[in-house]
């Protein structure tokens, strides 16, 4: 799974953007008290050569674009845009030119840290004010601007309107490239998913407020693993018709996957975006155009459906065909023509009359890939020849390697002919065919392979090709665990020249198409997995359109199910199942020591202990009781938070076994991460013994004013700086405690008798000791020593199963760390501080813990309620963190809670 995500997709079919002149960027000067109050984030204006210089005393006359970078993004990313769009104002003799600008966000971690989110939306918020003030005095001054955001700044953006101070109508148009719209990546904190539940709230309450705004979100497909295109597409509740989502492999003349970095410079998709531009522009007002309906058919030009022409608001429903060409009636149902070097234009008429009995459909395609008008619509049904027609090019398509139209007889009942144009074409060469076609005859449904079949079964169909289109419908194929390599084998009986073959994976409910050119004769692999799972009220099946070559042979087959997506949909719920199976094995050592007075190894407790049948039961029967109202009405008033399984239910995320695999992907790495663990131990260990050798196995006092004051120490950094920056000190003065246990007992173990042979060297000794330190025979010991090493041992298991877990907490830290120090030149306190009272608490729980013996332990009252507690809390935070990771370390901090306990009462 970790392979296919992050290997396994197409190759880059992108081509990179290059600035034909020197890229400059113009820092706008800001009000004095925005930018003391933002002291990291900064306004530029993007320029390049003589339109650099003209620009630097500000007087703009464009159209202004706003660009927001994503998580850990950079100003300059904006530099793609704004040149593709300075080269096409260029083609137009600056008739039109926008002014792109970008905000620097101090590259800040905004999607491991949503401390900062609202902060920079509320800078945004002052830039646009800022940027329309920069045109207050000319003659066509915006009122508006555009927004283009990448990743998260495509969220900011959206988090505008939830201000209570901003208006709406400042922004017209938003487009967002690979912005998790739906839910965090990774919900590492608080202020990250609350931020997320505001903005999707708002969207969805005010959905109908928000028709005047004008919202594109583009999704990289299967090439972006860091963000995947089901995060992308807005929530479908606040889906109107003013909105819009789509994935970049199925935007028209891109027709490519990007992944997360490369769709702000993928120069097909930047075409796609300013030609866009261009379009909304109003020629009145010089400014993108106020309507809504006119900015979405713009979108859905150039990011939906291209028919191969040039965008025209209201196009005429009728043309003249003029000039002095031939016109030529069709009778058959078939027809091609090749043109090369034709210096005489022909019109090619096909009477309809004769064709409507035997067949349903029609359909034309055309290799000469210009946008003029090919096919139109004659109703003269007593005529050859006609002289005013419907232009039907709008209905066309545009493909890689063709234009193509497919119309439904039925759906034009008062046409009388179809209607070719072939131009004079003097130097081109290019195709034309056209069939007419039963749709029963060119449509075949095949299944696709069962979840359970293993590999043991295969769906394969074979077409012979006696046209130009078929349509294979994939059944069963809407789910998206579900995975398929479809195997397309082409044969051909002549071996003449032929064109490419396009294969197109159609999604009907979402727009995540794929688009495979092939040549013919040859053996295409197509990758089929979804997205967006089947909504439940729709019907329509997947289909594999295949443009075929005539008299070809093409075998489809769909093998098995390649894997299971889990990788791709839930390798951010991992944390969660290993550290669950951590507090079971720890709830299980506690168990056993109160029992036999014995801490069990930890490898050895994790197999005995951590069963997914003690969490996963329980989870299952509270999500089918959250069916019944009752039940929910209960739940509710207890106000308990909603189940994660249920929201990713809602999301059409979660699957059969999901939850199950996940837990044995999580025992797994549990399991090697405590052998990585304890082989680092006895490796750093070795080291350590040669170096120092101590005498006795001392017993302190578990507080002791030095240690008081260490903790209080500790204390006053968690609140005065980053509560992960004492949460990293306390980890590393408890990396040393297990150590410190090992080389004791290692030494004290070899001076009481176990290896007498003086000669050997000390490294002897060391591998010896290390290899019985678990197991010391006790003929060889002293009663005392015995005791002592014994319980040295105990203690030493114990440490490395509370390390174990303090390193996952740690690395759920991490992100917060990280972020503080990139900012700390502008603040020494991280304000908020998602993990301050986490840490508070931890630094106290560990500076005692790592100075606790299992003998305080097993002594105590509360061992029994501290050894049972371990497996709600490791249900819980199954039911409770898969979607919240921040809920982690408060369930390890309340389970280690009671350790500490245990070593007083």
């Amino acid at each position: 799974g970790v392979r296919d995500v992050m290997f396994l997709y197409e190759e880059n079919r992108c081509s990179m953007t290059y600035m034909y002149e020197y890229p400059e960027y113009l820092k706008i000067k800001l009000p004095k008290k925005t930018a003391r109050r933002y002291p990291a984030y900064e306004l530029y204006l993007y320029g390049e050569g003589n339109y650099a210089e003209e620009n630097k005393n500000l007087l703009l006359t464009g159209i202004p674009v706003l660009f927001l970078p994503g998580n850990a993004g950079s100003y300059k990313q904006v530099r793609s845009l704004g040149s593709i769009a300075l080269r096409k104002a260029e083609d137009v003799d600056f008739k039109y030119h926008f002014n792109f600008f970008s905000v620097n966000f101090n590259e800040e971690l905004v999607a491991l840290y949503g401390g900062s989110l609202q902060r920079q939306t509320k800078f945004v918020h002052e830039c646009i004010k800022v940027i329309l003030k920069l045109y207050r005095d000319q003659e066509f001054a915006p009122s508006s601007v555009a927004i283009v955001g990448h990743s998260m700044g495509g969220l900011v953006a959206r988090a505008l309107l939830t201000l209570k101070n901003f208006k709406p109508e400042l922004i017209n148009l938003l487009i967002t490239q690979a912005t998790p719209h739906v839910a965090p990546v990774m919900p590492l904190d608080k202020y990250l998913t609350d931020f997320y539940t505001a903005v999707n709230n708002h969207w969805i309450l005010k959905a109908q407020d928000l028709r005047n705004l004008t919202t594109l979100s583009v999704a990289g497909g299967f090439r972006d693993y860091q963000v995947r295109s089901g995060l992308a597409f807005l929530p479908r509740l606040s889906q109107h018709d003013s909105a819009l989502s789509v994935v970049s492999s199925a935007v028209p003349r891109a027709w490519a996957s990007t992944d997360h970095l490369s769709i702000v410079w993928c120069k097909e998709l930047i075409l796609a975006t300013i030609r866009a531009f261009f379009d909304l522009i109003d020629e009145n007002t010089r400014q993108i155009t106020e309507d809504p309906k006119k900015r979405m058919s713009v979108l859905n030009h150039h990011f939906v459906r291209h028919p191969a022409k040039m965008f025209e608001e209201n196009p005429e429903a009728f043309t003249d065909l003029t000039g002095a060409f031939m016109w030529i009636t069709v009778k058959g149902s078939k027809w091609t023509y090749s043109v090369y070097n034709d210096s005489d234009g022909k019109y090619f008429a096909f009477p309809l009359a004769s064709h409507r009995k035997s067949y349903s459909h029609v359909y034309c395609e055309n290799s000469m890939l210009d946008t003029s008008s090919w096919i139109y619509g004659c109703m003269n049904p007593d005529s050859s020849m006609c002289l005013e027609a419907a232009d039907l090019s709008w209905r066309a398509e545009l493909l890689p390697t063709t234009k193509v139209v497919m119309l439904k007889l039925l759906d034009y009942p008062s046409l009388s002919h179809i209607v070719i144009q072939v131009p004079p074409a003097v130097g081109n060469k290019y195709t034309l065919s056209c069939e007419f076609f039963e749709e029963d005859s060119r449509t075949v449904q095949l299944p696709v392979t069962h979840l359970f079949s293993f590999g043991l079964s295969s769906s394969k169909i074979l077409l012979n090709s006696t046209g130009l289109l078929y349509n294979v419908q994939l059944q069963h194929f809407n789910q998206i665990y579900q995975a398929f390599k479809i195997h397309i084998n082409s044969h051909c009986q002549s071996l003449k020249e032929r064109k490419p073959s396009v294969y197109r994976l159609h999604i009907p409910w979402s727009h995540e198409d794929s688009i495979t050119v092939a040549k013919v004769p040859s053996l295409a692999e197509i990758s089929a997995k979804l997205h967006i799972a089947q909504p439940p009220n729709d019907s329509s099946l997947p289909e594999l359109n295949i443009y075929s070559s005539p008299d070809c042979q093409y075998e489809v087959i769909i093998p098995f199910i390649l894997i299971f997506q889990i990788v791709r949909f839930h390798a951010g719920a991992f944390p969660v199942y290993i550290v669950s199976n951590i507090l079971l094995t720890y709830g299980g050592q506690l168990s056993t020591l109160r029992s036999t007075g014995q801490c069990s190894d930890f490898s050895l407790q994790l197999v005995r202990t951590a069963k997914p049948y003690k969490a996963e039961p329980l989870i299952s029967i509270v999500v089918f009781l959250q069916g019944f109202n009752w039940f929910r009405e209960i739940w509710e008033s207890l106000s308990l938070p909603e189940l994660d399984a249920a929201v990713l239910s809602s999301q059409d995320a979660w699957f059969p076994l999901v939850s199950l695999i996940l837990f044995l992907f999580g025992t797994g790495i549990a399991y090697w991460s405590g052998v990585f663990f304890s082989t680092s131990l006895r490796l750093f260990s070795s080291l350590w013994l040669t170096l120092i050798r101590p005498t006795e196995l001392q017993k302190d006092k578990l507080i002791t004013p030095r240690r008081l004051c260490g903790m209080i120490s500790l204390v006053l950094v968690s609140w005065t700086t980053c509560g992960a920056f004492a949460v990293l000190i306390i980890y590393l003065q408890y990396l040393f405690k297990p150590v410190h246990v090992f080389v004791t007992s290692v030494f004290h173990f070899q001076a009481s008798g176990h290896s007498k042979k003086t000669s050997q060297n000390s490294s002897t000794h060391t591998v010896k000791a290390q290899r019985s330190v678990d197991s010391i025979p006790e003929e060889t010991q002293s009663p005392s020593n015995s005791k002592t090493l014994a319980e040295a041992v105990n203690s030493l298991k114990m440490h490395i199963t509370i390390l174990n877990l303090f390193t996952w907490i740690l690395l759920l830290n991490l992100p917060s760390l990280i972020y503080w120090l990139k900012n700390l030149r502008y603040n020494v306190r991280l304000d908020p501080d998602p993990c301050r009272s986490t840490a508070i608490i931890l630094v106290c729980i560990l500076e005692i813990l790592m100075n606790s013996r299992t003998s305080e332990v097993k002594s105590s009252k509360l061992l029994k309620i501290a050894a049972k507690v371990p497996l709600p809390l490791s249900v819980a935070m199954l039911a409770f963190g898969r979607m919240h990771l921040y809920r982690v370390p408060h369930f390890v901090t309340l389970s280690l809670l009671l350790h500490v306990l245990c070593c007083f009462v």
